[in-house]
């Protein structure tokens, strides 16, 4: 027996911008994907949380924000903070409150990130980062090596950090490919594990060998879901795009 499917958040039933846009999108992505959790029971109903999925597709953001929805919780990403002086979008953006990001300096960088991990406590909210700070390069689409962003926030707090995998996506939209719709409710199959483990670094989270030696752990569990997922094992190192001459784009974090 499946274990049941703990109740909505408040951030869910209260009414807000989410609902529109929940309105509009969910049912539209339904003819596109056949979206099946795993897991559901582990996502934190109240409070904050960092969720940090992989990234094997430009439309998997789609996939996690239905996910998170279908869940319980309100979908929200860190972004550019150049979005957030976008007319219209800046708007939604801030309504919606999504977590900005810079390219700031060290100094300020770490500033911008304990604000946010303040204000996640304190409203009580979710926060979806990809730890790989772009789609993945791995050739077979396994997690590469992650970026230290999801850990600084969830340090920075004491929040949970919620290991999360989604395999499917890709079928519709492959990474830097071109959009196949057909056919339609292409299985996605979502499996979220139990939160990481990475309190042995809180008192050197300053340290950034503490922060990737984290940060390791985080996509080893990230890793793990996916091969469950692949029924094949994950490879026992991630992927370097530095040691094969790639350059990552699309990088939100460092």
């Amino acid at each position: 027996m499946s274990p049941r499917r703990p109740r909505a958040s408040t951030e869910k039933t209260r009414p807000s911008l989410f609902w529109p846009l929940a309105a509009i999108i969910v049912p539209l992505m339904g003819l596109v994907f056949k979206i099946e959790i795993e897991g559901s029971e582990k996502l934190p109903r109240e409070g904050a949380f960092v969720l940090a999925p992989n990234h094997v597709s430009e439309i998997d953001p789609l996939v996690v924000a239905i996910a998170v929805w279908r869940m319980g919780r309100a979908p929200r990403f860190m972004a550019k903070e150049s979005l957030f002086r976008v007319p219209v979008l800046g708007w939604v953006l801030r309504r919606t409150g999504m977590v900005p990001v810079s390219r700031a300096t060290s100094a300020a960088a770490a500033r911008a990130t304990l604000e946010a991990s303040e204000t996640l406590v304190r409203h009580g909210r979710g926060v979806i980062v990809y730890p790989e700070g772009s789609l993945t390069r791995e050739p077979d689409l396994w997690p590469m090596r992650g970026k230290t962003g999801a850990v600084r926030l969830a340090l920075a707090g004491g929040i949970p950090i919620i290991p999360m995998a989604q395999w499917g996506a890709q079928q519709v939209l492959p990474r830097y490919g071109k959009l196949k719709l057909w056919p339609l409710r292409r299985r996605v199959r979502v499996i979220v594990g139990d939160p990481v483990d990475v309190s042995a670094y809180a008192e050197t989270a300053n340290s950034q060998t503490a922060l990737v030696a984290a940060t390791d752990v985080v996509m080893a569990d990230i890793a793990g879901l996916l091969s469950q997922l692949r029924g094949e094992p994950a490879p026992a190192a991630r992927w370097n795009p530095a040691d094969h001459g790639q350059k990552e784009t699309g990088r939100l974090e460092s």
